[in-house]
C-alpha cells in the first residue's frame, strides 16, 4: 500500500550572505502492506512530519522513490490523493459550518455527487457515533467529537488508505479512549490500511500492528511494538530502601544480578535493568531481608515503546512531546 525508497527532501536555508540546504529526511525507506495499521514515530524535528507531507503528496520529494496506493507520489499526486484520506493534526472543519454540510462539500471535492456524499456522511455519523450532529456548528461539539468529524470528512469518499495525523493530541483519557476503537474499526470492520503518527507511546502499543521509528532522517527500527520492546535488555527493577545507610548493600544485591553492570543510585531509590527479573526477585528479596534492608517498595517494570525511544535515539520521546 505504501512503498519508498531512499525518499529524501532538502530545505534551501541561508545563513549569512551563504546559502546552505538542510536535509530534513536523509533517505527512507518503508514498507506498509494492505489492512495494516502502522504507526510512525518520532521526536520533532526528526522528519516524520515532513515525509508524512511527502507521502500525502504536500512537499514533492528532492530525491527517491514512493508509491502509495499504487500511484507514485512524485509523477501521479492527483491519483495518489483521490485515492487515500487525510486527517491533519489541526482539523479542517469550519467553526460556524454545519457538521454534515462540511463532510458533504468534502465529498463533493472528490467528485462524489451530493446526494450519494450525503448517505455516505450519515453513515458515517452513525458509525462514529455523531448521531444528532448532522446540523451542529464543529464550535459546539466536544474536542472527542470535532476529532471524530475530521475523520468522517477523511473517509467520506471511501478511501482504502488514511492518513491520521496525531488524531487525539488535546482530548482527554477518556475521548482518546474512545477513539482508539473507531481506529480500530477502520481496519476491523473496514478493511482499511491506517498509517498513524502520535506522539502516545500507548496509543502506538495498544492500536498499531507495527511501528517505524525515524530520527534524524531515517528510518532506526521497524517492527511490532512487542518485539521492539524485546530489544530492551531486561525489566527495569526499581528498589526504595527506607534508609540511605542501606543502599550501597541494596545495589550491590542488584548488581550481582547482571554481571558486568552496576545499579544506579538516586537518593534512596536503587534501579537496574534485570533480564527475567521476574524468576530472580524472590531471592534478591530474601537476600535483602536477611542482610537486614528493609524494603519501602519493589517495582518491577516490562520494558515501553518509550524505553525503545530512549535506547534508540538516546532521548524520550514524551520529554520531546512535552
Amino acid at each position: 500500500m505504501i512503498h519508498a525508497r531512499g525518499l529524501a527532501r532538502s530545505f534551501p536555508t541561508r545563513a549569512g550572505r551563504d546559502k546552505t540546504e538542510v536535509r530534513a529526511v536523509a533517505g527512507v525507506d518503508l514498507d506498509v502492506e494492505a489492512g495494516e495499521i502502522v504507526g510512525f514515530l518520532g521526536p520533532n524535528g526528526a522528519g516524520k512530519t515532513t515525509t508524512l507531507r511527502m507521502l500525502t503528496t504536500l512537499l514533492t520529494p528532492t530525491s527517491g522513490t514512493a508509491t502509495v496506493a499504487g500511484y507514485d507520489v512524485a509523477s501521479q499526486p492527483g491519483l495518489v490523493r483521490q485515492s487515500i484520506g487525510y486527517v491533519s493534526q489541526s482539523g479542517s472543519t469550519q467553526p460556524e459550518a454545519r457538521a454534515g454540510e462540511e463532510v458533504v462539500d468534502h465529498g463533493q471535492l472528490y467528485g462524489i455527487p451530493k446526494a450519494q456524499a450525503t448517505a455516505r456522511g450519515q453513515e458515517l455519523f452513525a458509525q462514529l457515533e455523531l448521531d444528532g450532529m448532522w446540523k451542529r456548528a464543529p464550535k459546539a461539539m466536544s474536542g472527542g467529537q470535532r476529532r471524530r468529524l475530521d475523520i468522517a470528512m477523511g473517509l467520506v469518499h471511501d478511501p482504502q488508505l488514511v492518513f491520521l495525523d496525531e488524531p487525539t493530541t488535546g482530548l482527554d483519557p477518556q475521548a482518546r479512549a474512545n477513539l482508539w476503537s473507531h481506529i480500530s474499526q477502520l481496519r476491523n470492520g473496514r478493511g482499511m490500511t491506517v498509517f498513524l503518527t502520535t506522539h502516545y507511546l500507548d496509543e502506538a502499543d495498544a492500536l498499531c500492528d507495527r511501528v517505524l521509528v525515524i530520527d534524524r532522517g531515517t528510518i532506526v527500527a521497524a517492527d511490532t511494538p512487542d518485539a521492539l520492546k524485546r530489544q530492551v535488555a531486561g525489566d527495569l527493577v526499581e528498589l526504595v530502601v527506607g534508609d540511605r545507610a542501606q543502599v550501597v548493600p541494596a545495589a550491590t544485591a542488584l548488581s550481582a544480578l547482571v554481571p558486568g553492570e552496576s545499579a544506579h543510585v538516586d537518593g534512596t531509590t536503587v534501579s537496574l535493568r534485570v533480564p527475567g527479573a521476574g524468576s530472580h526477585l524472590a531471592g534478591l528479596v530474601r537476600e535483602l531481608d536477611d542482610a537486614g534492608v528493609a524494603l519501602v517498595s519493589v517495582d518491577v517494570r516490562r520494558p515501553t515503546l518509550d524505553d525503545v525511544f530512549l535506547t534508540l535515539t538516546g532521548r524520550s520521546l514524551r520529554e520531546d512531546a512535552a
